[in-house]
């Protein structure tokens, strides 16, 4: 119930869950019913019937005891979520921090499946920023955001968020973009002179961030985005 009244409380803990926490989130603050009956079907019987398939959570999952590292109620879907792409790796809160961060980890193409699966969106993207293109990204996200839909952003949150450049960025975390993008463009001949702000939801907080156009580009990664 408290999630259902503030959905920022949506939160991943301690587990390396932030794929599936951003799409909880989303699926708490647009779809508040539809969590209620996924949570109840989990609940009652082990699993939910997602958009075109079952996600069912492993019995072993389901007896899942010791030190989960975050709330029961997030533990229930976001571990079901994670484990239900996962073909290596179990999702086990007690594992070696390498096994957990390597189960943990999600790509695009999960996220583009929950957001099709779980949250329902007709049309799914991902645009990857890998070399160019961030701020046209983030102006489409911005549009998608206007239109009722949602975004995604994969990101180094050491440098992005933390203020920790690492030595060797590389994409380590997802968000769920909020909006309140703001883009100023950098003039032609002067490299990296462009700024960017915008809100996001991540670590069960609302956040604003606000970089100079080099910094962004280099902890930006790609944006998933869905819309009906």
């Amino acid at each position: 119930r408290s999630r259902l009244i503030d959905p920022f409380q949506v939160n991943q803990g301690g587990q390396p869950f932030c794929g599936p926490a951003s799409i909880v989130f989303e699926l708490v603050r647009k779809q508040p019913l539809k969590y209620v009956q996924i949570c109840r079907s989990l609940f009652e019987t082990g699993g939910f019937q997602a958009r075109t398939r079952y996600i069912q959570a492993s019995p072993r999952l389901r007896q899942s005891q010791g030190r989960l590292r975050m709330g029961m109620a997030d533990w229930m879907l976001l571990a079901t979520l994670r484990e239900s792409e996962n073909l290596i790796f179990p999702v086990e809160p007690n594992a070696p921090n390498i096994i957990r961060n390597l189960g943990g980890m999600t790509k695009s193409w999960e996220m583009k499946g929950w957001v099709k699966e779980v949250l329902g969106y007709r049309q799914f993207k991902y645009a990857h920023t890998y070399i160019y293109g961030e701020f046209d990204a983030m102006r489409e996200a911005a549009e998608v955001i206007a239109s009722g839909g949602v975004a995604f952003a994969l990101v180094t949150a050491e440098g992005l968020l933390s203020n920790k450049p690492p030595l060797l960025p590389y994409p380590t975390h997802w968000i769920s973009l909020l909006g309140n993008i703001v883009i100023q463009p950098g003039k032609p001949w002067h490299h990296d002179s462009g700024h960017i702000s915008f809100d996001i939801y991540t670590w069960a907080r609302k956040m604003h961030v606000d970089a100079a156009e080099g910094p962004f580009e280099d902890y930006f990664w790609g944006i998933v985005m869905g819309r009906m």
